[in-house]
């Protein structure tokens, strides 16, 4: 089944306007109230001019699933593609929801995860780097976590070299303002549950970042994220992540730093300042000789102080914030009373 989704517009209000989901039958619920049992999952496959591996992706997660008796959907969201992809998903069984034009990663999924029927969500890609075999430990791994991340980190990892030392300090830096080990920051293959993921819909971006933003947020707001090692396959096709996409990754990292965890980007600034203007007073008075504070120092006392200030006042907001909405989505943590 192939369903043509027009025009633009119109799925941009769905995927941003968040009264939308809040009057729906499946907006989040309430924080007293337990989500739905797994009863099934929704596989959601963005795929952008992906006619050489997607089928055979299709084929493979469908024979997994039905041989481990997982009730399921298979939705391949075709992004604006100009080859055969959606002819190739949709002859092996998938519904397919169609882009008229290329919008991008983040976007695709948000388009199947709303088009989702069950409550358990399984992203993956359409190139064939990602093992379905392991969706159903991701899944039963689900009963005890808000969100499991199939972590590339098992024996047979094919992730490009020149990659690697981008990946490493932008881990660094996600597991400074998060506070914890993350294991792969912006793996493709991960499974949740839909109404956890709808909540951030209004930060979540419609580019690559997708996977990094919802990691970051959930972990920042306490969730439960669970990792399964699996291994990384050599990609069918060229790769759509471009070079300079770290830049934006680290951009991006902030960003959510400053939305979840501001004092995590002031803290660094204000020590800064402080350790200048330490030093500085102690050359003007031991060392020139002048035994008169300088300006400089001065200015850098009071700045590392107003920075301060600034950023426990963001964290109070951020803080604040956080427990405002009433529709935030109650993980495993919370109903175990530990949140």
């Amino acid at each position: 089944m192939s369903i043509q989704l027009e025009p633009v517009e119109t799925i941009r209000e769905t995927t941003t306007s968040s009264p939308s989901w809040e009057q729906s039958e499946r907006a989040p619920k309430k924080a007293n109230s337990r989500p739905p049992a797994v009863t099934g999952l929704s596989v959601v496959i963005p795929a952008y001019n992906e006619e050489r591996a997607i089928a055979g992706v299709v084929q493979h997660i469908g024979r997994v699933l039905g041989d481990a008796s997982i009730e399921h959907e298979l939705l391949v969201v075709d992004d604006g593609s100009i080859d055969n992809s959606a002819c190739a998903a949709e002859a092996k069984g998938a519904t397919v929801l169609r882009h008229s034009c290329n919008r991008g990663y983040g976007a695709a999924l948000k388009t199947g995860i709303l088009a989702a029927k069950y409550d358990a969500i399984c992203i993956t890609d359409a190139d064939g780097t990602y093992p379905a075999e392991r969706i159903p430990d991701l899944l039963a791994e689900l009963k005890t976590a808000d969100m499991v991340v199939g972590a590339r980190t098992g024996n047979s990892v094919a992730i490009p070299l020149v990659r690697k030392p981008a990946k490493w300090v932008l881990n660094k830096l996600a597991n400074y303002v998060t506070q914890g080990k993350i294991p792969d920051l912006n793996s493709g293959l991960r499974v949740f549950h839909r109404d956890a993921a709808l909540q951030y819909f209004h930060i979540l971006s419609d580019q690559f970042s997708f996977t990094t933003t919802i990691t970051m947020a959930m972990l920042c707001d306490k969730y439960a994220v669970s990792y399964v090692p699996i291994d990384y396959k050599k990609r069918t096709g060229k790769s759509k992540i471009a070079p300079w996409d770290a830049a934006n990754f680290t951009l991006l990292i902030l960003r959510l730093a400053m939305l979840f965890r501001p004092l995590r980007v002031f803290l660094p600034c204000v020590l800064l300042c402080f350790l200048y203007a330490i030093g500085k007073t102690f050359v003007d008075l031991f060392i020139t000789g002048d035994r008169m504070i300088s300006t400089t120092a001065a200015l850098a006392a009071v700045s590392g102080l107003q920075i301060l200030l600034i950023g426990m006042l963001g964290e109070a907001i951020a803080t604040r914030l956080k427990y405002m909405g009433g529709t935030r989505y109650p993980g495993v943590l919370s109903r175990r009373g530990y949140r």
